[in-house]
């Protein structure tokens, strides 16, 4: 019974790290549809984004730190409209 017990624990938790897996690897590339990053970028540093410091995915968004008017900005834009969804202001 041990040994039962143990092989379910162990395919219960081999089940939850695939899981895990899938969803990591769904976040480190851009959803079906999404547009270019360079367009994405391009459309922030139109709107006086620039300079852009980092750009990370993070579920399925693109969360972008730039600055405009000499303030840093934590935007979080749509991969496929490039529309920013949240923004607020990096005060680090």
């Amino acid at each position: 019974m041990k040994n039962v017990k143990s092989s379910l624990l162990a395919v219960t938790l081999g089940g939850i790290a695939a899981v895990a897996a899938a969803q990591d690897a769904t976040d480190k590339k851009p959803p079906p549809g999404a547009m270019a990053l360079s367009m994405v970028l391009t459309k922030l540093e139109q709107q006086g984004y620039t300079p852009v410091v980092e750009v990370s995915l993070d579920k399925g968004r693109w969360e972008v730190e730039a600055y405009k008017e000499g303030k840093k900005w934590d935007l979080e834009v749509d991969p496929n409209s490039g529309e920013i969804l949240e923004i607020k202001e990096d005060n680090n």
